[in-house]
């Protein structure tokens, strides 16, 4: 069994923080590309329903808005479960 010592609270009775500087600049950038692409999804339809837009099925809304949020989703995955190496 590895003995393992416990982070000792600082000085002052505060706790280290749980993520640094580059945990948030990461879950800044996913929270980014999940807007983005939550921004490229939507729109596309049509205010008189007896007519048909197709501007529903383009690229945008099909292929690079999905693929910007499963993106995002990573990175968020990505950003909290990284660690520093010591």
């Amino acid at each position: 069994m590895e003995n393992k010592k416990a982070e000792k609270p600082a000085p002052n009775g505060d706790m280290p923080m749980v993520f640094n500087r580059l945990n948030y600049i990461l879950m800044g950038i996913g929270l980014l590309l999940l807007a983005l692409g939550y921004i490229l999804l939507s729109g596309g339809g049509s205010d008189d329903p007896n007519v048909f837009n197709d501007a529903m099925f383009d690229a945008r809304r099909l292929w690079v808005a999905p693929i910007l949020i499963v993106a995002g989703f990573v990175v968020e995955i990505v950003a909290i479960m990284y660690k520093k190496k010591a």
